[in-house]
């Protein structure tokens, strides 16, 4: 009688045959998920050690493979720490990898939404902060915007708007708000293109975007906030007709 075949290495007992042939990349996922959620919730507090790796292999109905993969994954996105001989502790309650995921996955009004609030600080910050060099950076990428049809070439005019905004962005003098603004920005570039393309919602022309530069150039920080707002308010609106109808 031929032997049954072997158990694979990652399978633990009790599970189903089936099982083992979903991904193993799946499986990880699914065990990030369930741990980084552990975390969140504060069922394991910063500065706590988390259950061994037997341990959690039960609790997760995975083997200890995917466990250890799980951990690393953690580990590296600074949510955990392995301590070599104490065991794995928690680092922080909060995956920025996992943060920025869940922000790209939003809906199209929540992500205009989040770009008032990050461009129109910095547009108030920028009128205050501002360099000369600055300053000639915002009027060459807002020529450059405006040099470019979206009808022409759509690709290029949307890769120049994101540019005037980055340069407000860096007018502002705050490294954070810079950053994280880069970070958005290509899932900016991806709800420009659906915005456009999909959605059909207007699109601000250049005098709207000349006025955020004027309200700088004149030190305003008011009236270049309300300029950056007033560049996004139209397609909220739209967005919002189009939820409630």
């Amino acid at each position: 009688m031929t032997p049954p075949p072997a158990s694979p290495p990652d399978q633990p007992p009790g599970l189903s045959p089936a099982l083992p042939q979903v991904p193993r990349r799946s499986l990880v996922e699914s065990a990030i998920d369930l741990i980084r959620s552990q975390v969140e919730s504060g069922v394991w507090k910063v500065g706590e050690r988390i259950p061994k790796e037997a341990e959690l292999a039960e609790m997760l109905q995975v083997g200890r493979n995917t466990v250890r993969e799980a951990v690393r994954v953690l580990s590296h996105a600074r949510m955990l720490e392995v301590r070599q001989g104490d065991g794995t502790y928690v680092r922080s309650s909060v995956d920025p990898a996992e943060i920025m995921r869940r922000v790209s996955r939003a809906s199209l009004r929540d992500h205009f939404e989040l770009r008032v609030v990050l461009e129109t600080e910095a547009a108030r910050l920028a009128a205050t902060r501002a360099t000369a060099e600055d300053l000639l950076r915002l009027q060459q990428t807002l020529d450059a915007r405006n040099a470019i049809s979206k009808d022409d070439d759509f690709d290029a005019f949307v890769t120049s708007d994101i540019a005037f905004h980055v340069a407000v962005a860096r007018a502002a003098h705050n490294s954070a708000l810079e950053e994280l603004y880069r970070y958005f920005s290509t899932a900016v570039l991806l709800n420009v293109r659906s915005s456009l393309i999909e959605h059909n919602l207007p699109e601000p022309d250049a005098a709207d975007h000349a006025a955020i530069v004027t309200a700088i150039v004149q030190r305003d920080p008011d009236r270049a906030a309300d300029a950056a707002r007033a560049v996004l308010a139209p397609a909220i609106a739209a967005l919002t007709r189009m939820i409630e109808d």
